[in-house]
């Protein structure tokens, strides 16, 4: 009976996948003479023709299938009159045929790829459009090139502590290279989702993800020489530190799930401290619409996501060392340093050692505040040489009241763990 059951649902999911991909066929082919060779049956009879075919000759009638419809569809194509000839058909029933196969032995990874294949179909003529109205040239080669960091490069990266005092991971390391600029890119698209009519606010958030330093920065730079955006830009400076909370966020649990566990109270502390003094100022007045966004590197910035690659690994070394020639205390020292550039980088060295057991996760949490310590003294310097005093008087408090969430979240969290 269970077999019974398994041929069933196996076939169901066959049938399934023609009919979908079918009706969405249907619906494109036309009539009369300048109509598409294959629509509804002829969908979902090659979907459970190449199940039947994997039930009763495996991969090899498979295969052999697959290439008479070749020979079918191809004789089909050259008879189709068409002023603008495509092969979206044909391959897209060649595809099913495969996954009718695919049915007999993972039903449930050949549903999703059918649903995939619909959605393909559905949207082709506004994919076309977006990539060729929408998309830059810069963007094109941005997500050519990190489709190639996720897909291509990160699974060939081995998985294993190597180097001296066994401190570097390439794996985790090329791993927090992919998710910068994943979250980089992430924020770059909402800023063209969004645009800037809602204010510097969502764009400073967006661009904090690229760089809360680059941003403040930015903003500094704008409320200096408009000074009507003096409140907005401030705002927006302030609001980039929520991405630095949800980066800080995304770069622990990435390494070291028992690091995030320690630290999400400061994290959230910081967070919701951020969010409350930003809407402070919102409130004072009303948000002034800017008509230019702020650039802090495109897409996603690859030179900063490598610094922080090579950061991570250099200060990787560097903890290990220390915690062999100096204990927990060395630690502190590398990552206070190691602060003052990135907070991300030594953050994730220091998770980096919890997750190679030379460091425990509870002597985790005074390195990464100290990084996010030294790195608020940097977005402070930064807000008084880039904005001025006006600027920097509401950034720089800002800074001390989230370093006073995240110490104060750190002092509940160990006490609840007491």
């Amino acid at each position: 009976m269970d077999e019974l059951d398994t041929l069933a649902n196996s076939a169901a999911a066959a049938l399934g996948i023609g009919l979908l991909v079918g009706l969405e066929r249907e619906r494109k082919k036309g009539a009369g003479q300048e109509r598409g060779f294959a629509g509804l049956r002829t969908f979902t009879a090659t979907s459970l023709l190449g199940y039947v075919c994997m039930l009763l000759g495996g991969v090899l009638l498979l295969a052999t299938m697959a290439l008479g419809l070749t020979a079918l569809v191809t004789a089909a194509y050259l008879k189709t009159p068409s002023q603008e000839p495509g092969m979206t058909t044909e391959v897209a029933l060649l595809l099913v045929l495969v996954l009718g196969g695919l049915c007999a032995q993972k039903p449930g990874v050949a549903i999703a790829f059918g649903v995939v294949l619909t959605l393909l179909l559905t949207y082709r003529q506004g994919l076309h459009r977006f990539v060729r109205t929408q998309l830059s040239e810069s963007e094109v080669r941005d997500g050519l090139i990190l489709a190639t960091a996720a897909l291509v490069i990160l699974p060939l990266v081995p998985d294993r502590f190597i180097g001296p005092f066994a401190a570097i991971n390439l794996r985790t390391i090329w791993t927090l290279t992919v998710l910068m600029m994943a979250v980089g890119a992430a924020g770059h698209i909402a800023v063209r989702l969004l645009g800037t009519r809602y204010g510097l606010a969502v764009t400073g958030i967006a661009s904090g993800f690229a760089s809360s330093t680059a941003t403040i920065a930015a903003m500094g730079s704008r409320a200096r020489d408009e000074p009507a955006l003096l409140l907005p830009a401030s705002t927006a400076a302030i609001l980039s530190t929520l991405a630095t909370m949800v980066q800080m966020s995304l770069v622990l649990g990435a390494v070291s799930l028992p690091t995030l566990r320690l630290m999400w109270l400061p994290l959230a502390l910081g967070f919701v401290t951020t969010l409350i003094y930003a809407l402070v100022f919102m409130r004072r007045g009303k948000q002034a619409e800017s008509h230019s966004p702020i650039d802090v590197g495109g897409a996603f910035n690859l030179k900063l996501a490598l610094l922080v690659a090579l950061g991570i690994a250099a200060i990787s070394l560097l903890s290990s060392a220390l915690l062999a020639w100096l204990g927990q205390s060395g630690v502190f020292i590398a990552t206070a340093l190691g602060g003052f550039a990135d907070a991300h980088a030594p953050s994730a060295a220091v998770a980096l050692l919890v997750k190679a057991g030379q460091l425990p996760a509870a002597s985790a949490i005074l390195p990464v505040l100290a990084a996010l310590t030294t790195n608020a003294c940097s977005k402070c310097l930064v807000a008084w040489t880039s904005g001025g005093a006006k600027f920097s008087r509401r950034v720089i408090p800002g800074q001390i009241l989230v370093l006073g969430a995240l110490w104060g979240g750190a002092l509940i969290q160990t006490w609840l763990l007491a």
